[in-house]
């Protein structure tokens, strides 16, 4: 498989973040970027000891600046110094992508590599309450109708991109999760290939850290595709 690089946006993370970066370099993946998007002193170690790992990269933004800006940091370091690589997988800092969700991924990453490939979360579960699936569900409806492509889970963290496709991402505007609605709107617009494979359950996320990652909030989500399209103007 070709090389692959993870970009993991990260604020305040936990404990259990170490054991998963370490689950991740058993992956085939080449290394691993963690952007410290702000986090709070205290967890000053965590990335401490992973800037002693030669498989790992830490780029510190000294406050918080958004998960979109996370992302375009590391975009931006692989644009400089990575240029051998195939592509990039970003994936959540808090638990959401289990290691099977990843391996799926880059698998898929080998059949799709001429586009992005989206992991999507399936949201009927038993922990998952009714108005975040009816809520996931009307947010691809608007997407669908606004911009003429259904999507079937546009707020998913997990997500491999093209190396190709980088320069023009860094450009894209949007420092939060806007990002992620504004990255498959000008992908159409470019006519990238958009692929959808489906990963686990998605998670109930009440703490707002880890909302940091990926909404699951309805309003949020339909907010965030209204704004994209026309403007600042409440849902």
């Amino acid at each position: 498989m070709e090389d692959v690089i993870v970009v993991i946006p990260t604020l305040n993370p936990l404990p259990s973040f170490i054991s998963f970066v370490e689950q991740l370099k058993k992956t085939a993946v080449t290394k691993i970027i963690i952007v410290n998007d702000g986090s709070e002193e205290k967890y000053a170690s965590i990335f401490n000891e992973f800037r002693q790992d030669q498989q790992c990269i830490v780029i510190d933004h000294l406050q918080n600046k958004g998960k979109g800006s996370a992302l375009k940091s590391g975009f931006h370091y692989i644009l400089q110094h990575e240029k051998d690589i195939a592509g990039v997988l970003t994936v959540g800092a808090h638990g959401q992508h289990t290691l099977s969700d990843i391996q799926l991924m880059l698998e898929s990453a080998r059949l799709f590599s001429d586009g992005i490939v989206l992991g999507v979360r399936r949201f009927r579960s038993r922990e998952m309450p009714m108005f975040s699936f009816l809520g996931n569900r009307a947010a691809s409806m608007l997407f669908e109708l606004l911009f003429r492509r259904r999507l079937l889970d546009i707020q998913t963290g997990l997500r491999y991109i093209p190396r190709s496709e980088l320069s023009w991402l860094r450009k894209v505007p949007g420092e939060h999760f806007n990002f992620d609605t504004n990255m498959l709107v000008e992908a159409l617009r470019r006519d990238v290939p958009i692929y959808e494979i489906p990963i686990g359950h998605a998670k109930v996320r009440k703490n707002s850290i880890m909302n940091y990652d990926e909404i699951i909030d309805p309003q949020k989500m339909l907010q965030q595709i209204w704004t994209t399209f026309l403007g600042d103007r409440k849902v």
